[in-house]
Order: C-alpha cells, then sequence, then structure tokens
C-alpha cells in the first residue's frame, strides 16, 4: 500500500464516534444471497462485515451459502454457513457524507463534512477498501449506536495505471489480461491494451477491471 501526504501537517484526530443528528437510518431483512462481500448485517446485536462469500447450490433448488465474516466492534473474524431460505437482519446503521484525507500506513483520517470533525479508523478495520481511496475522495461513513463501523464506497472508482506489464507486440485484443498497479498500489487483471497513464474504472466489491476511463 502506497503511504500518501507524509508531509501534510497533522491534526490531532478525534475518535471514530460522530454525531448523529440528520442521518437517514434503515433497518431491513436481507436473504443469505443478499450477503455479498462488503455487505454489513446483523447477527445477536453485533454488526458484522463479510469479507468472504460462497454460494453452493444444492438439490431441488436450494442452497447455502458460506461466509467469512467479521465483527465491526471486536474485530473478532467467524465462519459461518445459513440455509438459502433464511434471513438475516440488516445493520441499523446511519449514513453520513465524509472526506478521505490522508493515512499514516496503520491509520487513516477522514473528516465529516457536515461538522468538519476529523476521526480515524486503523489499517486493519479499512482492509482491502484502503486500495479503492485516493486522498480528498468523498465516501460514506457508516455508523451503529453513534460509532463509525464501515466506509462504504462507491460501486466503481477511477483508478490512474502507474506501471503496466508489457505484451506481446500485436497482441492487444481486450481477452488477453495483464498486471497493472494503480496509483493507490493494488494490482488489477485489465486488458491487454491498458497502459501506464490510464484510467480506468474498477469494482470496489470485486476488484475487477470495468473499463477505461475516457
Amino acid at each position: 500500500m502506497i503511504v500518501r501526504g507524509q508531509t501534510k501537517r497533522r491534526v490531532a484526530p478525534k475518535m471514530a464516534r460522530i454525531h448523529i443528528r440528520a442521518y437517514k437510518e434503515y433497518s431491513m431483512a436481507l436473504g443469505v444471497t443478499d450477503l455479498k462481500k462488503g455487505q454489513v448485517f446483523q447477527m445477536d446485536g453485533t454488526p458484522y462485515r463479510v469479507v468472504e462469500y460462497a454460494q453452493k447450490v444444492m438439490g431441488r433448488g436450494g442452497s447455502i451459502v458460506s461466509v467469512k465474516i467479521k465483527s465491526l466492534i471486536d474485530g473478532k473474524v467467524l465462519d459461518k454457513t445459513f440455509k438459502g431460505n433464511e434471513s438475516i437482519e440488516a445493520a441499523d446503521v446511519a449514513n453520513k457524507n465524509v472526506q478521505y484525507l490522508y493515512n499514516d500506513g496503520a491509520t487513516f483520517f477522514f473528516m465529516d463534512e457536515g461538522t468538519y470533525e476529523q476521526f480515524e479508523l486503523s489499517a486493519d478495520d479499512m482492509a482491502d477498501q484502503a486500495g479503492y481511496m485516493k486522498e480528498g475522495d468523498k465516501v460514506q461513513a457508516q455508523l451503529f449506536d453513534g460509532r463509525v463501523i464501515n466506509i462504504e464506497l462507491p460501486k466503481n472508482v477511477p483508478l490512474e495505471v502507474t506501471y503496466a506489464e508489457d505484451v506481446v507486440k500485436g497482441d492487444t485484443s481486450s481477452s488477453v489480461l495483464k498486471e497493472a498497479t494503480v496509483e493507490t498500489g493494488i494490482t488489477v487483471k485489465v486488458p491487454a491494451f491498458v497502459k501506464v497513464g490510464d484510467l480506468i474504472s474498477v469494482d470496489t466489491t470485486t476488484g475487477a477491471y470495468r473499463e477505461r476511463v475516457k
């Protein structure tokens, strides 16, 4: 992960608990097939985020869903299996518009766009999401009981390619994939025609290349 913004003046951070007035809250039931990677839900009063998801179709149209989930309160990771007809309780969370400021490698700093208060999340809390954010990006914070538990990213984000593997001369078809590194430091499988300096759209849920941004 590339650490950005090291020369900026550091402002004393505030804990990841911010005012919750004017938030839109929601709560509803989820089907187990809604538990895709990144989905937040509630179980036994604790919010969890899905970090891995797999579905297995059984006989007579049935299915089971196996997930690896992480508690957004204490960080514990669990393996759970649900039957296809089970329903899951969505986490009763609120959303707030925030801006990503910078990170120091271990901590990520954000600012509430409404109150200008700052708060922080650990690199462990951010997990894979860190690779899809640039300084100054506007994202949404999800709150549970007034505490920031998750950063909700856009479905797709534009990222600049900083390194791309060479391909065989003349082999630039879209079916040929190669490794490319983007400005945040993550690698993405891209078509052979993508080159350094290109802006590409990346799916923040799967990490997959979507298209080249013109």
